[in-house]
This record gives C-alpha cells, structure tokens and sequence, in this order.
C-alpha cells in the first residue's frame, strides 16, 4: 500500500493546476488598461488631438551617432501629410545618406551601397514610419492592438502593447505607468542584410509648439548601437514640393523591367 503525504494527497491534479494557471492569467489580463485606452491617452498626454490634427509638416534636425565606429553626422528629416517623407545624413568621410517615401514607393541611396527600391517587409516598415501623424492615426496604422504585460523598462513600470500593422511585422511598445510616455520600442525588420531585432529606448521628451516630442533616441540593432539626438522641430514650415522627388538615379530602377 502507497502512503501519501498530506500535500500530495491535496495537491489538485496536473490538469487542475494548468486550468487554475491560465485562469490567473485572464485574470491578470483583465487587470491591464486596454490598448487602445494605453494609445489615445499618450496622444493626450503628449498635446491632444487638437494639437496634432493642426500639423502638416514638420522639419527635424539633429545627429545621429555610431559610438562604437566614432562615427557622427547630421540628420535631417522632412515629412508631410500624408505620407511624404525625406530623410538626410551626412557623415565626413562616408558621405550622404538619402531615404524617401511618396506614400506608395519607398526608396534609400548612398555613396557606399548606391540606390535602391525598398520591397517586402523593409517597404512596409519605411512606409508605416513615414505616415504623418501615426501617433493620432494609429488606427489607420494597425488591425490589431493588445496590452499584454506590466513590465519593469529603466527602472520605471511599464504597460506593454504589441501592435500588429496592416501589413508588416508587429511592433512592440512600452509606455510609462505613471506618465504614458512611449519609453521603448521594438521590432523585428527587414533589411538586405537579413531580419534585424531593433531596441529603441525613448527619453527626453520636450515641448515643441503645442506637443511634446522625445529628444533622445537610442537604437540597438542587433550589435550595433546608434544614438540619435532631435536638436530642433519647424512645425508647418514651408517645404518646396521637390524636396520629397526621389533622385534621378532611383527613378532609373523604377524604369526597369
């Protein structure tokens, strides 16, 4: 005859404890804000739509910086609704960096890999970044949000929200308990190079005009690290309708077979 001890003799089934675990979960679930709550509100909390839907271009200057190459150059980012976007860098020693979208094209050119179109998930990742106001129009964005976890992110407690686009991968975001503010994103991306895993931590949120705006940027891609720095936001400046035309030598690819 089998003795049991008492906590044997108690302990529910294997089955009963995975029914009693997922139930916890639901429950925990239900504890989290929705997503969409989570979305709206960092719009709030960041302007209001009001503040959002008067802007119609913008222009933003900056650096960006590879710490471990010694590597830094000057960024410059133009867009305008609602999908125009054209982004500069210069770097002494390597030269310019272009990459554009009209909304349906998105394109990249430099002196070190030359021009080239964007296909598959690198074009919907260029894409989705250029649509102009995606913090107000994220509904447009994605067909799916969903808070997922409370996470602790640089010491602050974080509400985790995966955002799943149109078309693409899904993205990762984490927004601040307290405040709201988006502190981290992340994704997975396509380049020529193969899938990249990118981490941004987000900080240095300042009031530009009637919104506040991150300052500070800090990119991981797989092993590398990449510092962005905003140094200046032009809210609905003047900006000459040729600035968003793709370069002769990109137009040329489109024109092949």
């Amino acid at each position: 005859m089998t003795i049991r001890s008492n906590w044997q003799a108690k302990a529910p089934a294997p089955p009963l404890i995975g029914l009693a675990l997922a139930f916890a979960g639901v429950l925990a679930a239900a504890d989290l804000p929705k997503a969409e709550t989570i979305l709206d509100k960092y719009v709030e909390v960041t302007g209001g739509k009001a503040a959002y839907a008067k802007i119609h271009s913008h222009v933003i200057a900056g650096t960006m910086e590879f710490p471990a190459m010694g590597l830094k150059g000057k960024m410059t980012i133009y867009a305008a609704e609602p999908g125009k976007q054209y982004v500069e860098m210069n770097f002494e020693g390597v030269g310019k960096m272009q990459e554009g979208s009209d909304g349906e094209v998105a394109w990249a050119n430099s002196a070190m890999q030359g021009p080239r179109i964007k296909e598959g998930g690198e074009k919907a990742e260029s894409l989705l970044r250029a649509k102009f106001n995606g913090e107000l129009n994220w509904r447009n964005l994605y067909k799916t949000v969903e808070t997922v976890a409370l996470e602790t992110v640089d010491g602050k407690q974080c509400y985790k929200v995966v955002a799943t686009p149109k078309s693409g991968n899904p993205r990762t975001l984490w927004y601040d308990q307290d405040s709201n503010l988006m502190v981290k994103v992340s994704a997975v991306t396509e380049t020529p190079q193969g899938d990249i895993q990118s981490d941004t931590s987000v900080s240095d949120y300042r009031k530009e005009g009637d919104l506040l705006v991150p300052h500070k940027m800090m990119i991981k891609a797989g092993p590398m690290e990449i510092a962005m720095t905003i140094d200046s936001v032009q809210v609905n400046p003047e900006i000459p309708m040729n600035t968003f035309e793709m370069p002769d030598e990109v137009k040329a690819l489109l024109k092949k077979p």
